[in-house]
C-alpha cells in the first residue's frame, strides 16, 4: 500500500468551504442563506407552530444576491441550513475595456481583470459616467460561493 503513488488534484483555494451550516431557527431577516444552490439575502422569515408530532418550520423568502431573483424555502427549524460566506472588498477602478470587463487595483498593488461590469442599469451608468468624467472611483465587489459581482460604487473625487 505504501509503495503506490498517490495523486491529488490541486485546488486554487485553501480548501475553505463556500458555506457553513447554521440552524434554520437562528437565521434572521437580512441574514444570508443558500436556496437551490444560490446565495441569497433573507427578506422575510416566518415560523409555523408544530403539529402534534412534527417540527416547527421556518419559511424563508430570500433574494439571490447576484441576479435579484426571489426564492423561497421551507425548512424544519431544528435542521441545519447552508449559509454562504459573503465577502465585500473595495477596489479602485483603473479601466473599463470595450468588451465589458473592468480592470481593478487590489490592495497589494496588483490588478484584477476578471470581473464584468454589473448588469444593474443605474449602477452601470454611474460607473461609466464617473469613469468618463475622470473621477477616482472605488467599487465594492461582493463575493460568495465562487461568484463575484460589483455591487456598489463610491466616488472619492477627481483624479489628480
Amino acid at each position: 500500500m505504501s509503495d503506490e503513488e498517490h495523486h491529488f488534484e490541486s485546488k486554487a483555494d485553501a480548501g475553505a468551504s463556500k458555506t457553513y451550516p447554521q440552524q434554520a431557527g437562528t437565521i434572521r431577516k437580512n441574514g444570508y442563506i443558500v436556496i437551490k444552490g444560490r446565495p441569497c439575502k433573507v427578506v422575510e422569515v416566518s415560523t409555523s407552530k408544530t403539529g402534534k408530532h412534527g417540527h416547527a418550520k421556518c419559511h424563508f423568502v430570500a433574494i439571490d444576491i447576484f441576479n435579484g431573483k426571489k426564492l423561497e424555502d421551507i425548512v424544519p427549524s431544528s435542521h441545519n441550513c447552508d449559509v454562504p460566506h459573503v465577502n465585500r472588498t473595495d477596489y479602485q477602478l483603473i479601466d473599463i475595456s470595450e468588451d465589458g470587463f473592468v480592470s481593478l487595483l487590489t490592495e497589494n498593488g496588483g490588478t484584477k481583470d476578471d470581473l464584468r461590469l454589473p448588469t444593474d442599469e443605474s449602477l452601470l451608468t454611474q460607473i461609466k459616467d464617473g469613469f468618463a468624467e475622470g473621477k477616482d472611483l472605488i467599487v465594492t465587489v461582493m463575493s460568495a460561493m465562487g461568484e463575484e459581482q460589483i455591487c456598489a460604487l463610491k466616488d472619492i473625487g477627481p483624479k489628480n
